[in-house]
């Protein structure tokens, strides 16, 4: 095997990844929400519209073996994790709860889950955001080309 198709070949494996990634934060989310009750909060919807559709954007690319899709998930991606990381302040700095108060429903300041004092559904979303951005950047990066 030459070393073009290996660097081909490195490229989907990342991009597989990064949408197993998506897809088990996705069903993650809706475990949450449809299995346990948990009521999402005005973040976690928007953490959700950047997450969704990821799932079908990177499975398109994965499967159709395009990392061109990469210019799309990358902003999605950027995107969701500032969101998750702006509430997982919100939940876990004093003070930063008020910077915008929910207007209905839970309060986004609200934790279903604290696992070991520091992992919540917000940090659940923002290393998944995270995992997907590093994806993303390692296929623009030259190493791979």
């Amino acid at each position: 095997m030459n070393k073009v198709s290996n660097n081909s070949e490195k490229k989907i494996w990342v991009l597989y990844f990064a949408w197993l990634v998506s897809v088990i934060a996705t069903l993650g989310s809706l475990y949450f929400s449809e299995i346990r009750g948990f009521i999402p909060c005005d973040l976690c919807w928007f953490q959700r519209i950047f997450m969704y559709p990821l799932v079908v954007i990177l499975g398109i690319g994965t499967f159709q073996s395009d990392i061109s899709v990469k210019k799309f998930v990358l902003p999605l991606s950027i995107l969701g994790g500032i969101i998750s990381f702006f509430h997982y302040l919100e939940q876990k700095v004093p003070g930063f709860g008020g910077i915008k108060p929910c207007v209905s429903g839970v309060p986004c300041s609200s934790e279903y889950i604290n696992w070991f004092g520091f992992i919540t559904i917000p940090f659940l979303a923002l290393i998944a955001f995270t995992l997907i951005t590093i994806s993303m950047v390692f296929l623009f990066s030259k190493k791979l080309k």
